[in-house]
């Protein structure tokens, strides 16, 4: 029984902390196998546990959720563009708020930086309101201009607060218990002003309240605003699908909403459009530009009977389409399944971040506690000090820049290798293919071009090349296998087998017009217990060829051997090359015999071979490898490769069909070509360096500007105190440098 997974869209996260929280409180749920939650993509995946219905357990997580003060919504069965579309106009709507309240915020927090600091560098204020004349008004002003900027940023405080109290600070509870201890700081002096000491006048932090609001605000519209466009990338998939189709009946054609059409309808698509569905061509003849779906940059030249999927370019000339697939079920639909998936997945490498977000915002507030007391106990200096220090370190401090450091740049570079023909299905499989130093490739079909041709038929006894070629057609009819699809082509008349037997690795064997007939390799021969001692020599030759020979047995004895060569790939070459520059060893895994795998791997310069593997060998071979502390990729294009693609640190597989969903491997190349596997390699490389950029920027930030916050530089060498207002600043500008980071993988090329 496989375990139920689902996914959440989750809202009321502000920080790393908030989602770290989410996740440790879920995972202890006695219903939760395994639970990842993004904050990017503010989504959860959730893995129950064997035997919970799915019912039961998302109304347990989302109950779970709802108690510690977040909303949680089952993100299913919906139409994706449409869930795209809602989820796009609630950020929008939520930006815009966010923007609205920013000019008012942001003109108080100048008006009260110039009343209570104007003076010190020379700007005019009347004297009425000056500290020297006038304390109780130059304070009660600041107090009146201070409220407004604190409603508006009331957030802050309902939700930091609430938090705080519930025994689970955030990156809000810092902001206000950071501001919050200024704001009752000065309402102290200002009391004491009102009492008849006007010295207090030099102690107010209001400005320091006012000015961290609207700051941070304006930091955290900047994050929300990148965030969106880190985004953006599966935006530019979703736009791919027009909303609307020419339904075709009786030669007229009338525009119609994709909701209304149905399985095996047919629809028009004129030159210039984007086709809306999964379909069969059933008239006309045009070329396919499916570039933002495969990275393919050359259209695709389609006629009647060619598969075309939704979201391709329409290019010369009208084409009549059968529906086959609509909506969620598309290839298009898929990969943004997919994508989605991988974006709220999380990769080793963020489990360290992770870890200190949970511990970072409690750290960070007895860390405050302990700068204001060792100020105001062991110093000389006056409490206000010790107050601006607290205040230092608490807004300086940053969460998010650690929790977005490397999910932002994941997203990024999944949604971006979506666009260039590369599916990476989760967090983990970008990460290690930027670590792998192994690269096993299958032959058929991956290095070659899968389409190989009849080149030899040696014959014994009395059977003719024609006769052998007829009974093996007869034995191939129904597999797909490249060479089986050689030998048919080699001979069109065909009798439908009896009692047909496919030995994976080895051949097939079926009863043909009474005859017991065998077709494969010398080891189905062996097994068979045909003796092959007749075509040594013509199997050598073969074999020195590098032409793959398939053996032909009729009733227990050897009648054909058949040559059949493929075409090695024209790129293959370049890209082994390639790969051996960027220090990875290369390795072909074939089911083909040893001579003619070498012949093959010789010629592309490929490091080792293995000839004459059945499935099983090929996974055996890659854990080997793995034993030895390599981290082996396997690329391969067959159900017979799929054991290796699941052993693999990282299966690469070639994508084959519109069910992109249902391929083996954690990568899918949707571009027919070894360029993709480069693709794939390097992206994930760039991915790894912007996240290690990302997570030194973070940890740097944070452990160099905290010590200055506390007054490090001041009580060692005398340096000066660092501002709040600048610490809010740098804290509000942080996280926005980690999501601009990761927005240059949008550019990867």
């Amino acid at each position: 029984m496989s375990k139920i997974k689902f996914e959440l869209a989750i809202t009321g996260m502000h920080c790393a902390a908030c989602s770290s929280r989410i996740e440790r409180v879920v995972s202890k749920m006695a219903e939760v196998e395994r639970v990842s939650v993004s904050l990017p993509t503010n989504r959860a995946q959730v893995t129950l546990k064997e035997g919970i219905s799915k019912k039961a357990g998302v109304d347990a997580v989302i109950a779970r959720i709802e108690k510690i003060n977040f909303g949680a919504k089952l993100s299913e069965g919906e139409d994706l563009v449409k869930e795209w579309q809602k989820e796009n106009e609630l950020s929008a709507a939520s930006l815009s708020s966010q923007f609205r309240s920013l000019p008012p915020m942001v003109a108080l927090a100048v008006i009260l930086l110039y009343v209570s600091m104007g003076h010190m560098i020379g700007l005019p204020l009347p004297a009425f309101l000056t500290p020297e004349v006038s304390p109780i008004a130059f304070a009660v002003l600041q107090l009146i201009i201070v409220l407004p900027i604190m409603y508006l940023g009331r957030h802050f405080y309902r939700d930091g607060f609430s938090n705080l109290i519930q025994g689970a600070p955030n990156m809000d509870s810092l902001v206000a218990v950071g501001t919050g201890a200024a704001f009752v700081y000065s309402l102290f002096s200002l009391f004491m002003i009102l009492s008849g000491d006007s010295s207090y006048a030099m102690n107010l932090y209001f400005e320091s309240c006012g000015v961290l609001i609207a700051m941070i605000s304006i930091g955290q519209y900047m994050e929300a605003k990148s965030k969106r466009k880190a985004g953006d990338a599966i935006g530019s998939l979703m736009r791919l699908v027009p909303q609307t189709a020419r339904r075709y009946e009786n030669g007229e054609s009338v525009v119609v909403p994709l909701s209304e059409l149905s399985v095996g309808e047919l629809v028009l698509v004129q030159p210039g459009e984007r086709i809306p569905v999964d379909g069969k061509i059933r008239e006309g003849s045009s070329e396919v530009d499916q570039s933002l779906l495969t990275g393919e940059s050359i259209p695709v030249a389609v006629k009647p009977e060619s598969n075309v999927i939704a979201g391709s370019m329409n290019g010369t000339h009208p084409l009549v389409i059968e529906i086959t697939h609509l909506g969620n079920d598309t290839a298009l639909a898929q990969i943004i399944r997919l994508v989605r998936s991988a974006q709220s997945s999380k990769a080793p490498v963020a489990a360290l971040a992770d870890r200190v977000s949970f511990y970072f915002v409690p750290a960070v507030m007895v860390l405050a506690v302990l700068t204001f007391c060792a100020w105001a106990v062991f110093s000389d200096e006056p409490i206000s000090l010790a107050v601006k220090a607290m205040i230092s370190v608490l807004v300086i401090a940053c969460p998010c820049a650690m929790g977005l450091a490397t999910p932002t740049s994941i997203m990024v570079a999944t949604a971006r290798g979506a666009q260039l023909g590369v599916l990476i299905k989760n967090a983990v499989a970008l990460e290690m293919a930027g670590k792998v130093d192994v690269i096993a490739f299958d032959k058929t079909g991956t290095l070659t071009l899968g389409e190989p041709k009849v080149v030899d038929v040696v014959t014994f006894g009395s059977y003719t090349k024609e006769s052998a070629l007829h009974l093996a057609a007869c034995l191939e009819a129904r597999s797909e296998h490249p060479i089986a699809k050689a030998i048919t082509k080699a001979n069109a008349t065909k009798v439908t087998p009896t009692q047909p037997t496919v030995l994976p690795g080895q051949g097939l064997t079926a009863v043909v017009e009474g005859k017991s007939v065998a077709l494969g390799n010398a080891s189905l021969m062996i097994a068979q217990s045909v003796d092959i001692s007749a075509a040594k020599e013509t199997l050598s030759k073969m074999a020195s060829l590098a032409r793959t020979p398939l053996l032909l047995a009729v009733d227990g004895m050897l009648v054909a051997v058949i040559g059949v060569a493929d075409t090695v790939r024209p790129e293959s070459n370049r890209v082994l090359k390639a790969l051996s520059e960027l220090g990875i060893k290369t390795l072909m895994i074939s089911g083909d015999n040893k001579k003619t795998a070498r012949k093959i791997a010789d010629e592309l310069g490929i490091d080792e071979v293995y000839g004459e593997a059945l499935p099983q060998d090929k996974a055996r071979i890659i854990e080997e490898l793995q034993a030895k502390g390599f981290k082996v990729a396997m690329v391969g294009d067959g159900l017979n490769d799929a054991p290796a693609l699941a052993q693999a640190d990282v299966g690469f597989a070639v994508a084959d069909g519109v069910d992109v969903s249902a391929q083996a491997g954690d990568v899918i190349l949707m571009k027919h070509g070894l360029e993709s596997v480069l693709t794939a390699l390097r992206l994930s490389k760039a991915a790894l360096r912007n996240i290690y950029q990302n997570l030194g920027w973070a940890f740097g930030y944070n452990i160099l500007g905290i010590p200055v916050a506390m007054g490090l530089l001041h009580a060692l060498w005398g340096g000066p105190m660092l501002s709040p207002m600048i610490g809010g600043t740098a804290m509000a500008l942080s996280s926005t440098s980690v999501v601009l980071n990761a927005l240059r993988l949008r550019f990867f090329k």
